[in-house]
């Protein structure tokens, strides 16, 4: 069994999902986080069901699909897993954070 853990970026793009969504409505605001976090679940049992994120090419940084997000994780090691980002498809990943940090 793998942990996972969410870096504080990951946490932050879910919360301004949140706030966009919340212009409209709380509710849906609420489920679409909740999503994120039961989604990623998968990944306790099977870390490397996501596909390799193509801008990056590295066997380790991997994505999982939801609507028109991708969750973003770098597996560490066969215990541990690191949620990187939460990424709106729409936008380039080179201008996303997380990633002008590699």
């Amino acid at each position: 069994m793998v942990e996972v853990k969410w870096t504080n970026q990951s946490l932050d793009d879910i919360n301004s999902v949140a706030e966009f969504i919340a212009k409209d409505s709380v509710r849906f605001a609420k489920i679409q986080s909740q999503r994120f976090f039961d989604r990623a679940e998968i990944l306790i049992n099977l870390p490397q069901t996501g596909r390799i994120v193509p801008e990056v090419n590295d066997d380790a940084i991997r994505e999982l699909i939801l609507g028109n997000y991708r969750i973003i994780y770098r597996i560490i090691s066969d215990l541990r897993i690191d949620i990187l980002t939460i990424h709106h498809s729409s936008r380039l990943l080179k201008n996303n954070p997380a990633f002008k940090k590699m």
